[in-house]
């Protein structure tokens, strides 16, 4: 315990270098707690304050910010080989959804059976959604054989920064 404190009041202005007696003295006079800011400081920081206040302002200060950060899932959309024209459209549109909302994409495509002698058409399948997002996404993972099933991760690409010096470079191209 240092003899003397550097005391500061509940609006931080500066009261000087009192005496810790003192400074408890006057923290007890003003109904407020005598909170050491800087312990390492010579001499040691001091704040007349309310904890309890103090502490439930940090408390809301910590939720505000947790709440606006942004969670970034994984969404899994599952083929097969010989998926449809139409179920391929819908997954597609899916994907494309999950992507603009942030989220990456695990894109799963089970081999059953015998159907795993027959690869190339999955990767056919894979490079045929890749091509169509191509403006949309990154792709993290190419397609990869986990056992029965050939995985590729793809996340949200970074299409607003790529459209702006585009969109700029077509006006002068023309004049």
């Amino acid at each position: 315990m240092a003899p003397e404190v550097r005391l500061t009041g509940p609006d931080n202005e500066p009261l000087g270098v009192v005496s810790l007696m003192e400074a408890l003295r006057l923290a007890g006079e003003a109904d407020v707690d005598l909170v050491e800011i800087s312990p390492t400081a010579v001499p040691p920081v001091c704040r007349l304050m309310d904890y309890g206040k103090f502490k439930y302002a940090e408390q809301k200060k910590a939720a505000e910010a947790k709440s606006k950060q942004k969670v970034i899932e994984v969404k899994e959309v599952k083929f097969r080989p010989g998926t449809d024209d139409g179920d391929y459209n819908i997954k597609l549109r899916n994907i494309k959804r999950f992507l603009e909302d942030g989220d990456k994409c695990k894109i799963t495509l089970r081999f059953r059976g015998r159907e795993i002698t027959h690869q190339e058409l999955g990767l056919a399948l894979l490079a045929r959604i890749r091509d169509e997002l191509a403006d949309l996404i990154v792709v993290e993972q190419f397609p990869k054989l986990e056992g029965r099933q050939m995985v590729m991760m793809i996340a949200p690409g970074r299409k607003k920064v790529a459209a702006k010096p585009s969109a700029e470079a077509t006006p002068s191209a023309a004049s």
